[in-house]
């Protein structure tokens, strides 16, 4: 057995390896099958346009060698990229601001300990494309900067397009218009779709809403990371591909379809909890197993166990939610 997965990922020591396997030969076969439909698709002239046969062939999970460019095209990374030729190495060839590298650098080394792309002595070293997409983010977009949990987002992306050029783009259209206000120094957009998703799980699965509450747990507690890292290091690295397949194409409402897929899938199991802690310990034992492994059926699921979820709710939710937090302030 490969302790290294495709992405440069070293499993964990108690890696099902059996189970996997059993899903893989099954997925291989989807896989196959999608990328023939895909190839039909862009007829060799590598552009789409949106449409509902498109948002179900991305819904069914883009192949890797497609990843990419469909990232890209669907997100408008692509357009911004070709309307602004040069515009990545001009940043990464300006001034610099001491801080900001600073920050950067500190977080060089823990971002994918557990991947040997981005080990020193891999060759090339991914950390030094990481870093520059990094840099030349945070001189793009002074407001934010760089916040922690961005290097895991750029060194996902890098992973996928191997193109520094391409993971800016990228990041730059998820952080500047995909998820609302995550990484900024209030990080109020990130807060409030915690709250959001508080009241989602209150409207859908209202025994969890109300066992949180009677234990006084935040949902920042325990879903914070959700958020911030995109499911990266919380899912296994298929299913959270599959993810942000649907992300750039239908944008942030994705990642609350997860969340409550992932309670309502494990209510009687987090139900279970009698304390504090124990909730806790809930909701990091629902991210692993077979139900998430299993990329595909667990996407079936996302767009069908929580029910209709529109953005109108979603933006509603949103500003209830936002004004509260500021009223607290």
């Amino acid at each position: 057995f490969c302790r290294v997965d495709p992405y440069g990922f070293e499993r964990p020591e108690d890696f099902d390896y059996a189970s996997y396997e059993a899903f893989f030969s099954r997925y291989l076969v989807v896989l196959t099958r999608r990328a023939i439909k895909w190839s039909k698709l862009l007829k060799g002239n590598n552009s789409i346009q949106k449409s509902l046969k498109v948002k179900r062939y991305i819904r069914k999970g883009i192949p890797n060698e497609h990843r990419a460019l469909i990232w890209m095209i669907v997100s408008g990374a692509q357009t911004n990229m070709e309307q602004n030729p040069g515009y990545y190495y001009r940043l990464l060839e300006g001034e610099k601001n001491d801080k900001l590298l600073e920050a950067i650098k500190t977080d060089m080394n823990r971002t994918f300990p557990d991947n040997v792309k981005f080990r020193k002595t891999a060759d090339p070293c991914l950390q030094h494309a990481l870093y520059n997409v990094l840099v030349a983010y945070g001189h793009h977009n002074k407001a934010v900067g760089y916040c922690q949990g961005m290097n895991f987002i750029a060194g996902y992306l890098i992973l996928i397009t191997k193109n520094e050029e391409e993971s800016f783009w990228l990041l730059d259209a998820l952080i500047g218009r995909i998820l609302p206000d995550y990484y900024s120094p209030a990080m109020l957009g990130l807060k409030t779709d915690q709250e959001v998703l508080g009241e989602l799980v209150k409207m859908k699965v209202p025994a969890v809403a109300e066992l949180m509450e009677r234990h006084g747990v935040m949902w920042t507690l325990v879903v914070s990371r959700w958020f911030i890292c995109l499911f990266i290091d919380i899912l296994p690295v298929e299913t959270v591909l599959r993810i942000w397949d649907c992300l750039f194409y239908e944008g942030s409402k994705i990642i609350f379809r997860v969340a409550l897929t992932l309670i309502k899938q494990h209510q009687a199991f987090i139900l279970e909890a009698t304390n504090f802690p124990d909730i806790c310990e809930k909701f990091k034992q629902i991210t692993k197993g077979t139900f998430v492994t299993e990329c595909h059926s667990f996407m079936q699921k996302i767009f069908t166990d929580p029910g209709s979820l529109s953005m109108a709710t979603v933006n509603r939710l949103r500003e209830t939610c936002r004004e509260k937090l500021l009223s607290q302030g």
